[in-house]
């Protein structure tokens, strides 16, 4: 399981001429399976997606296809981690 965290580097306009292609992406990921949550930061400074995915390699092509990152909108830092505990409610919540 990994976590991604985005951070724009480049001015809230800049980012929304790019927002639908970006959430276009995550559809398209949430439909393959790829994706488990995700959401903008708050105060709106970058973004966070929860990936289900075999390993980094997995991720880092994944993260290739995003708009902010071709467009240079992003950085991203990536937390892989393995889930041991989680609250069924709240899973069932989420998916």
């Amino acid at each position: 399981m990994f976590i991604v965290i985005l951070t724009y580097k480049k001015p809230l306009s800049e980012v929304d001429k790019y927002l639908q292609a970006h959430r276009d992406y995550l559809a398209e990921h949430y439909s393959a399976g790829d994706f488990i949550a995700s959401g903008p930061q708050n105060p709106r400074i970058g973004g966070v997606i929860m990936i289900k995915a075999a390993d980094r390699e997995a991720v880092n092509a994944i993260i290739s296809q995003d708009p902010f990152n071709i467009n240079g909108i992003a950085d991203y830092q990536i937390v892989e981690f393995t889930p041991t505990m989680f609250c069924d409610e709240s899973l069932q919540t989420l998916l």
